[in-house]
């Protein structure tokens, strides 16, 4: 019932943007499978073989420490409506910090402030779908305002420090690149 596809159909991107949420997953050589959920508006398609999704402040900061050392990634969604479907897109990214040349354009796709950690530039090698026949329906999800409220009363130089303190590394010890954030 699955089916592999090279690129990012406009079918697939439709049913991209009417989720919610999504999940990114991302391993280093050794250590930790990172599995993550990830919502608000963070995610844009930019082609058919590419997407960059926003990653905001954030307890751990593992995929930008698993980028550092493989570039792998995996993202899926799922629809929670009653058109059964998960979509997978494989690929590998990088991670866009606020010191690089092309953060100021791919921090502009998204709305937000001083809670933007990183932009994840993702480059898709294959699309898979699958049935989601199992996957339970959900009538209503709605948004957080949880961490912009937090962000605004730790403002810019707050989450900064927030970042050097809890960001630097990941569970296993590698480094994350958040002081090119700093």
């Amino acid at each position: 019932m699955a089916r592999q596809f090279p690129r990012i159909g406009l079918g697939h991107q439709a049913m991209i943007e009417a989720q919610k949420v999504f999940f990114v997953a991302t391993a280093a050589e050794t250590g930790r499978i990172n599995l993550s959920p990830k919502g608000m508006d963070s995610l844009r398609v930019l082609g058919p073989n590419r997407i960059a999704w926003l990653n905001v402040t954030g307890s751990g900061n593992e995929t930008a420490g698993h980028l550092r050392q493989s570039p792998r990634m995996t993202l899926m969604w799922c629809s929670f409506d009653a058109t059964p479907m998960i979509l997978r897109v494989y690929g590998t990214a990088r991670a866009v910090h606020r010191r690089d040349a092309d953060w100021d354009a791919l921090a502009a796709l998204f709305p937000g402030g001083p809670e933007k950690r990183q932009v994840f530039d993702m480059d898709v090698e294959m699309v898979q779908t699958s049935c989601g026949y199992a996957v339970p329906m959900a009538d209503e999800m709605t948004e957080r305002d949880t961490l912009k409220t937090w962000a605004a009363a730790r403002g810019a130089d707050g989450i900064r420090a927030y970042w050097a303190e809890t960001n630097a590394e990941t569970l296993d010890g590698a480094p994350t690149g958040i002081e090119r954030n700093l």
